[in-house]
């Protein structure tokens, strides 16, 4: 049994680097930090003062044998491939949390003891629990942690005496709440964000990164340098008359006065005054009680200019009259949002991949033997389900073996990060980053953290585009709730499923014309042979594909003809397509998405650019597929393939387009514009060609 005296960490389960103190038995809070390696993970703790005293003494032995104890083999075993001998620290902390919950709910019952928790007490307690509202995975894992309070039980010196939980002997299945469509906080449950919210947030993150960023680190850097001046300066006759010559004239004639907001309230900026004057803070205080400076500054606060020069423009206009000294820190701090903003959603990494990315890790690669650049790859360390040989979790988590593709905007991005830390730092690192109080806060900023800042760029780049006059660059709300950071990684896998060959065409669907990108280029970046986020793509391309099957089953009902020679196949898929309500599926679907597309030949595409239907077949394709692909690349799609598809509607788009281009020609130099009339031609032939061959779908089952 440990004493009061104990570790509540033992020191061979804390790694050589880690500098977080450990805690004591006796303590009411016990930290997890020796156990915690993740910069991008906050520090956990236990704190016992949500047990009731009555039950703490016997919760405890169980929880510090969690901590530092192993199950036993035989008991992982028959528990299948998620048992670990040992769980990170916000595992054990939940675990914990719900033995509180557990001994909270028994002592309002009168138990003090836990010996006397019996199954009927275990079926009571999951009843209750499933009361509050849960949902079938959420409350699998909850009765989970209760049996593991039995087994740690069982492994202490002197065991409490806890009885086996019945679903441990007679199955979950009858303990569980019923099936109600939660998904439980599964990756593909996070809603992707909306094309009008991530559009305009892209837009800004990049303007950012590409045209601000050397404003805005050249505005830190001189803030810095008037702060480290102001804070150096000394009373002198030169000084005091400089800071006359600057304020009074100001004071007389009613011109505002450099101000700066604090709570809410505007002052005289002190720090700004004493390093353009070269007046000390004592000189600036006794002119302030002279002429009450400071009530005016608030009744008539005005800028504190830089001399920086402005570089960065919008629309061929300077983004900025001047730099102003207050608005520095904030700046810094969007500069750092938009940075990883652009990491998440235009590499699909997790979150917790961003957070643990260092300096150096996207150094620039060496051209190939004929001279050509080479891809930028990302080195990174993954976190989700790394254990060791005796599977215990990794808290410091392993690096990828296969390197993250970075297109251009993603390059950028990191190295505008890297000027802001030091070598080899996070990126992100909470010490670096914390502009404004500078606090050296441990590790990497965390998820509450990131959240925020991005809530106050999407309300920066508003009145930035209010101010600027381009109101179409407005960033909305999201119609599924906020821009939480695991919906980036889902957002781009919808993209790159619904948009052909995965292009997220960051020129044409956004607007930023300096970031135009070759197709294969851009669409390399989410190609699905390159390992971390396929399953996630899956989902979204079968999801796609389902939709298109449904929409071609509802044209066919609506008395639509098609043609084309996959029309056969077509309609068999259609028929056997399921329909998908909503975009929010269970972690399963993964591998049920996986089956669905490797059916080679019955799975339909939409190609809204080609204006057809894709059912393709590998063996057929004209696209150039990989061996293994599932999917076409949509950008290649040629004419003559014998995967191809139309309908009644796709020959109307056809028309359509030949009469838009056609009209295009009539104001186009000669030569373009015969290239345009022979294509819009070429548009209406095949438009003609679908009302020559198409058929009813009765026709052809």
């Amino acid at each position: 049994m440990p004493t009061a005296d104990s570790l509540v960490v033992l020191p061979q389960w804390i790694s050589a680097g880690n500098t977080h103190p450990n805690s004591r038995y006796a303590e009411l809070i016990w930290s997890l930090g020796p156990l915690i390696d993740n910069p991008g993970t906050a520090i956990a703790a236990i704190n016992w003062t949500k047990c009731p005293d009555k039950l703490r003494g016997q919760l405890r032995p169980a929880t510090w044998t969690m901590i530092n104890g192993q199950l036993r083999a035989t008991y992982l075993r028959s528990r299948g491939v998620r048992a670990r001998a040992r769980h990170s620290p916000a595992t054990l902390q939940e675990t914990c949390r719900e033995w509180m919950r557990l001994a909270r709910w028994l002592h309002k019952r009168g138990i003090t003891d836990l010996a006397s928790c019996t199954a009927a007490e275990w079926r009571g307690y999951a009843a209750q629990r499933w009361d509050d509202g849960c949902g079938r995975e959420s409350a699998e894992a909850i009765l989970g942690r209760l049996t593991a309070l039995w087994a740690f039980d069982q492994l202490t010196a002197q065991p409490a005496g806890i009885t086996r939980p019945p679903w441990d002997t007679e199955g979950v299945d009858d303990f569980l709440p019923a099936v109600d469509g939660s998904a439980d906080g599964a990756e593909n449950s996070a809603e992707p964000l909306d094309p009008q919210v991530i559009g305009p947030l892209l837009v800004w993150a990049i303007r950012m990164v590409e045209d601000f960023a050397d404003d805005i680190l050249a505005a830190w850097a001189e803030n810095r340098r008037m702060a480290d001046l102001a804070a150096a300066t000394r009373a002198t006759p030169g000084g005091r008359a400089a800071l006359e010559g600057h304020l009074l004239p100001l004071v007389r004639s009613g011109a505002p006065l450099p101000a700066t907001e604090h709570k809410g309230t505007h002052q005289l900026a002190r720090t700004f005054l004493a390093a353009v004057t070269g007046a000390s803070p004592s000189q600036i205080d006794r002119l302030n009680d002279r002429h009450g400076l400071t009530a005016l500054a608030a009744q008539r606060p005005g800028p504190c200019p830089m001399t920086v020069p402005v570089t960065g423009q919008i629309n061929g206009r300077p983004w900025r009259e001047y730099l102003d000294f207050n608005e520095a820190a904030d700046l810094m701090r969007h500069l750092g949002t938009a940075a990883m903003i652009i990491c998440l959603y235009l590499t699909g990494m997790r979150p917790q991949e961003v957070q643990g990315l260092r300096s150096g890790c996207c150094p620039d690669p060496e051209p190939d033997a004929d001279g050509i650049p080479k891809r930028h790859l990302i080195r990174s360390h993954h976190f989700k389900n790394v254990t060791d040989d005796d599977g215990n979790y990794v808290s410091a988590g392993e690096e990828r073996e296969v390197p993250w593709v970075a297109i251009t905007p993603v390059v950028r991005a990191i190295r505008v990060l890297e000027r802001i830390v030091p070598d080899g730092e996070l990126l992100l690192s909470s010490a670096h980053h914390d502009f404004t109080f500078q606090r050296g806060r441990h590790g990497t900023l965390k998820k509450h953290a990131l959240l925020l800042r991005i809530e106050d760029f999407v309300a920066w780049a508003n009145r930035e585009a209010q101010a600027h006059e381009l109101p179409e660059q407005v960033i909305p709300k999201d119609p599924h709730g906020g821009i939480g950071m695991a919906r980036f990684r889902r957002t781009l896998a919808w993209h790159i499923a619904r948009r052909p060959g995965g292009l997220v065409a960051l020129a044409i669907q956004y607007g930023h014309m300096r970031t135009v990108l070759d197709a294969r280029t851009s669409s390399a970046y989410g190609t699905r042979s390159r390992g971390g986020i396929h399953s996630v793509l899956d989902v979204e391309t079968a999801l796609a594909a389902a939709d298109t099957a449904a929409h071609l089953r509802d044209r066919m009902a609506a008395g639509e003809k098609i043609s084309g020679p996959a029309a056969r196949r077509a309609v068999t898929a259609a028929a056997q397509a399921p329909r998908f309500k909503g975009r929010i599926v269970p972690k399963t679907f993964a591998k049920k998405a996986a089956a669905y597309l490797s059916r080679d030949g019955i799975v339909l595409f939409d190609n809204p650019d080609a204006l057809l239907i894709c059912a393709f077949k590998r063996d057929n394709a004209l696209c150039d597929p990989e061996p293994d692909a599932t999917a076409p690349n949509q950008y290649a799609c040629k004419a003559g393939c014998g995967n191809a598809v139309r309908t009644d509607t796709h020959a109307r788009l056809l028309r359509e387009r030949a009469d838009t281009i056609s009209r295009k020609a009539a104001y186009t130099p000669e030569k373009l514009a015969k290239r345009l009339r022979v294509n819009a031609e070429r548009l209406r032939t095949i438009a003609d060609n679908h009302d020559a061959t198409a058929q009813p779908a009765e026709a052809l089952t």
